[in-house]
């Protein structure tokens, strides 16, 4: 079922229970408290229905990267990227996923599964960067040395130590969740704590947010922006290129070599015996007749690995679809 709407869909936040099992560094923090999981119920696979809607279209992107066109106002409406075949697949399987994708040339929006909150984990490095840049103004990222080399660290390796120096230099959940507000990201909530009582890792991956805001923070990347210069946008996108290879995945699913992406994704365990798998992928696709965001938040799965495997088919399906 569809319905025409304007999508500006968002969400609150939560708190961690303490891990006992050993957990990768870079993943992110978990979110496993009664409120996190009321705010992202797990083992609930059937997806909401779907909304569709147009927003304008980009005239141009990053330094550096081609101008896109904007829509006609008689451009024909396309068909659903997630279709039918999206929830097939999600009714089969374990968890609960939220998906949203933006196509850059015509400005259509589409939404997919729950719209309630789930935890960002390390997609938040990418909230933390833009922030960061708004910040520090204008040059080469308006940052230092130090701070450049850490966000690269923060993005490319999603290092933790790197996100917390950079959180703080971004001003903390005040100044974070002022940018957000700017940028258009009307219920993304910033942790309140980075060493939050009763919760081994680092507090900001406790934020929350939904797909669609997930899409407005990554339009601040491929359009003129108020916030940021095109030399901010461009260096942000060229960090999110060149992540660790074991870390492409998500909305890389399915996507040739041929074609751009820029991405950050996000990995934690819900509990300390890691039965339960937040998952997330947020970034951009170009190439091949294609140009869109996509962003995928999956909980409730019962590992790593099985996260993965779900968002990346979602991935792969958005890549077939709108070709």
């Amino acid at each position: 079922m569809k319905t025409t709407t304007i999508i500006r869909r968002c969400l609150a936040g939560a708190i961690g229970l303490p891990l006992l099992a050993a957990v990768p560094a870079c993943g992110g923090p978990s979110a496993g408290t009664p409120a996190a999981q009321q705010a992202a119920p797990a083992n609930s696979a059937r997806s909401q229905p779907r909304n569709s809607a147009t927003t304008p279209a980009p005239s141009a992107t990053a330094t550096g990267r081609s101008a896109k066109p904007t829509p006609s106002a008689s451009a024909p409406e396309q068909a659903d990227p997630f279709g039918s075949a999206a929830d097939e697949y999600v009714d089969d399987r374990t968890g609960t996923v939220t998906a949203a994708v933006y196509d850059v040339t015509t400005g259509q929006t589409w939404s997919f599964g729950s719209s309630r909150p789930q935890a960002e984990a390390s997609v938040v490095k990418l909230n933390i960067l833009e922030a960061l840049y708004a910040r520090h103004g204008a040059g080469s990222g308006g940052l230092s040395a130090s701070d450049t080399s850490l966000a690269r660290e923060m993005m490319e390796d999603s290092d933790n130590d790197a996100a917390t120096t950079l959180w703080d230099e971004a001003g903390g959940p005040s100044q974070i969740a002022s940018f957000d507000t700017s940028a258009g990201l009307t219920h993304t909530e910033p942790s309140s704590c980075v060493q939050c009582p009763g919760f081994p890792w680092p507090g900001w991956g406790l934020s929350t947010t939904t797909p669609t805001d997930q899409l407005a923070l990554l339009r601040e990347l491929i359009k003129p922006s108020t916030l940021l210069t095109g030399t901010q946008r461009n260096s942000a996108l060229q960090l999110m290129e060149n992540v660790a290879p074991s870390q492409r995945w998500g909305v890389s699913g399915g996507v040739p070599a041929t074609a751009t992406v820029a991405l950050k994704d996000g990995w934690l365990p819900l509990n300390s015996s890691n039965t339960d798998w937040q998952i997330n992928s947020v970034g951009w696709v170009s190439g091949r007749g294609r140009d869109y965001l996509m962003a995928v938040f999956s909980t409730g799965n019962p590992s790593e690995q099985y996260g993965i495997d779900t968002i990346n088919q979602l991935g792969a399906l958005v890549w077939q679809h709108l070709g």
